[in-house]
């Protein structure tokens, strides 16, 4: 974990769990598997076990020192909703955030329908966003099952973005953030997918959020879009 972040859309980390399992497409090059195999190397004891799911309740009240208000990724290192993360452990994490109301806290999954089995059972606090993760059009599904959570802001991640997202239904959700894959072996990001999404999120008054074009060097690439810097927020960051 850390109280700061690279990543574009937040400011800090938290890993009450690492580690995870291959589930879809976008998962092909995970750059959380790759980062847990180089710290694991330097000889990081959190990862010794590389990237098998693994908890951490030791980590559970971290955040709770962070006097400074920020906003927080939670799992950027695993997924909260893995089917090998114990419902207790979950319920613990939104203690956490129910507890810490200066902070706002990001949880992104890939296991919607399991997202969607819990949300009645969890006590969800206002100043938690949750997301889902939205690489192509096979998984529109998993916009369906994020509609149904009780969570202030709802937002889909489109990073890796691997293909058009046609049909693509924003009417419950509050925040879209697109990007391309970045690393060794990174697929390619048709201009016309990331248009197509910029567009759709413009005629239904969706915020916007292009992360980066990716690639190898992704530096070099940048995340300018059409000559515009696409970094929208929902509008409760504003309301808060």
């Amino acid at each position: 974990m850390a109280d700061h972040s690279k990543i574009e859309w937040t400011e800090a980390t938290w890993n009450p769990v690492t580690g995870c399992t291959k589930i879809s497409d976008g998962c092909a090059n995970c750059y959380a598997e790759r980062l847990a195999k180089r710290l694991r190397a330097m000889g990081n004891a959190k990862y010794s076990d590389g990237f098998k799911v693994t908890l951490h309740p030791g980590s559970l009240e971290t955040p709770l020192a962070w006097r400074q208000p920020r906003m927080v990724f939670v799992n950027s290192m695993g997924d909260l909703f893995h089917h090998e993360v114990p419902l207790d452990l979950i319920q613990g994490v939104f203690n956490t955030i129910k507890k810490s109301p200066q902070h706002t806290y990001q949880i992104l999954t890939k296991r919607a329908s399991r997202l969607a089995q819990l949300a009645p059972i969890l006590q969800w606090p206002d100043n938690l966003w949750m997301g889902v993760t939205v690489e192509n059009g096979k998984y529109l599904d998993r916009v369906n099952d994020l509609a149904t959570v009780p969570a202030k802001v709802r937002f889909i991640s489109c990073e890796p973005l691997l293909g058009p997202l046609k049909g693509l239904n924003l009417n419950a959700i509050d925040w879209v953030i697109a990007g391309g894959e970045s690393g060794p072996g990174a697929r390619p990001l048709n201009p016309d997918w990331v248009r197509a999404l910029r567009n759709i999120c413009m005629e239904q008054s969706v915020p916007f959020f292009f992360k980066q074009w990716g690639g190898v060097n992704k530096k070099k690439t940048g995340r300018i879009l059409d000559g515009v810097e696409w970094a929208e927020y929902p509008k409760a960051v504003n309301d808060d």
